[in-house]
């Protein structure tokens, strides 16, 4: 099959009151890399999932090769060769490989079956034929993160795409897996398949992409030669405005300990250990970064300082307070905020008002609430200014929670959690899934909170993030930190290997601990 040119014409999307997308035009060439960038709710996977059969356009065409097609779904997509690989992959954990690359495609086979050996010979050919390294026989549970990417890549390969969309690839990629992924990448467009590259990272649109399309509310603004625009312009298309540097970092040591951990364990839900004698302190105007391949034992050490699990052994203290074995009312009495990873089922109540979840945690100060009740009109009227000072959009206290974008979602329990007055702040991913706008507004607030006095302990799937953040960096391998740096001193490949415990084993990675989990390959 030869690769066909893609052209959308004039598409048009709407989402009930909402124009998702109004009038977008994208072309897609033979055998190039095409980055599509913008921020939440610029309306970019919107428009690939037009693209891909998902959603139906209210106006506009699909032409392939000149000849209008109708995408009535991801199957006619399919048959006119493309694929798309989402950001959370739709793998089957119990299947080989082989299995999971070929299922749905059994029909093609003799009397509807393929024989394992058949599947697993086809694979390993097609995995060769693209360099993509992966074993046919190992199963899902068994493969790291950027091999499971890998075998979503094939899955689509084998159904015959030419036509690749790729949302936010890298996401969950350690930076070795990265270089892999983008050798994978520069591959395929070698032997002439196109990729349309979703993504927010632009240091990665500038290495990897020929052109690139922005979108901003819906609209494109521009679509440029990647070679002549620089990541200043493509940020400054992409939010309206050039982005401020940010403040450098004072110069004023740290106060005492107001986060302190001592000798921490903590077992996983299967009650195996996760975190392994743990010890370290957050200071007063200081922000600690911890990075780690997933699976290590930050999501157990997270939910642990923040009172939502116990320790099976050793101390917690905030501002001073021993609150081990204590729960979340008592974490956040002692003094902490909590910005969670999983905004949806942690940080937010989706069928509540904006007004409601900014008090979330806080119902039972004075003033807030009486029994059941929360505090009706006075309570919208004083989340007004807090909503506007953190540029939630919109503004409207009675507006629910559940729709607003990512990034004003996260905007708004950084509201609640940084005005609280709190001395210790956790932030899990504080910027994950959301637009350059949002990213460089939380960052500037953390910054204000370390400014001001506060501990910030930042755990982050992005080390751009550590890195631009912190004042010291603490990696997380098997449950235990076996380094600590700072950002002058260490950089991502050095974090990466680190976290992949081949810092001091040459290129090897440390063998599993015995019990422990078998990590994937991304960062938490």
């Amino acid at each position: 099959m030869s690769t066909p040119h893609v052209h959308l014409k004039g598409i048009t999307r709407r989402l009930g009151t909402c124009v998702a997308n109004d009038g977008v035009e994208l072309e897609l060439v033979p055998g190039e890399i095409h980055a599509l960038v913008g921020e939440n709710g610029a309306g970019k996977s919107t428009l690939m999932k037009v693209l891909f059969g998902l959603h139906q356009p209210d106006e506009g065409e699909i032409l392939i090769d000149g000849r209008r097609v109708r995408m009535t779904d991801p199957r006619a997509a399919m048959r006119h060769g493309l694929g798309m690989v989402h950001q959370h992959f739709m793998l089957v954990d119990t299947l080989t490989v082989a299995e999971n690359v070929t299922l749905g495609s059994e029909t093609q086979a003799r009397f509807g079956l393929l024989a394992p050996g058949d599947a697993e010979r086809e694979v390993a050919a097609l995995a060769e034929r693209y360099r993509l390294p992966v074993d046919p026989k190992a199963r899902i549970s068994q493969l790291s993160v950027g091999a499971q990417q890998r075998v979503e890549i094939l899955k689509a390969l084998y159904r015959g795409a030419r036509v690749l969309i790729l949302d936010e690839p890298t996401a969950v990629l350690t930076p070795q897996e990265v270089d892999e992924l983008f050798a994978v990448l520069r591959a395929l467009v070698a032997d002439g398949v196109s990729i349309v590259l979703i993504t927010h990272k632009l240091a990665e649109v500038k290495a990897l992409a020929t052109r690139l399309t922005v979108l901003r509310a819906g609209r494109r603004v521009a679509t440029a030669l990647v070679a002549d625009t620089s990541i200043e312009r493509m940020a400054e298309l992409m939010v309206g405005h050039v982005p401020a540097p940010l403040t450098e970092r004072s110069d004023e040591a740290p106060g005492a300990p107001l986060l302190e951990v001592r000798g921490l364990e903590v077992r996983d839900a299967r009650r195996l250990p996760a975190v392994r004698d743990v010890s370290f302190a957050v200071r007063a105007g200081e922000i600690v970064g911890i990075a780690g391949v997933e699976g290590n034992g930050q999501h157990e050490l997270i939910e642990c300082l923040a009172g939502l699990c116990p320790p099976s052994r050793g101390d917690v203290r905030i501002a001073g307070a021993a609150v081990s074995g204590h729960g979340a009312r008592e974490h956040r009495a002692a003094g902490l905020a909590h910005i969670p990873s999983d905004r949806l089922h942690r940080g937010l109540v989706s069928d509540m008002s904006l007004a409601e979840n900014l008090v979330l945690g806080l119902q039972r100060r004075p003033g807030v609430g009486t029994g059941p009740w929360l505090g009706g009109h006075t309570l919208e009227d004083a989340s007004r200014a807090r909503l506007q000072e953190y540029d939630v959009r919109p503004p409207d206290p009675r507006a629910f929670a559940g729709r607003l974008s990512g990034g004003n979602q996260q905007k708004l329990i950084a509201a609640r959690e940084l005005t609280q007055g709190a001395r210790a702040i956790l932030a899990a991913h504080p910027t994950r899934g959301v637009d350059l706008g949002a990213i460089d507004f939380i960052h500037r607030r953390l910054l204000a909170e370390r400014d001001a006095g506060r501990a910030v302990l930042l755990v982050s799937s992005e080390l751009s993030e550590i890195l631009a953040l912190s004042d010291r960096i603490l990696v997380l391998y098997e449950g235990r930190i076996v380094h600590e740096t700072t950002p002058a001193a260490t950089d991502e490949r050095t974090l990466g290997l680190h976290m992949t415990g081949r810092a001091s084993h040459g290129d090897s990675p440390l063998p599993p601990r015995e019990g422990a989990p078998r990590t994937s390959g991304g960062l938490a």
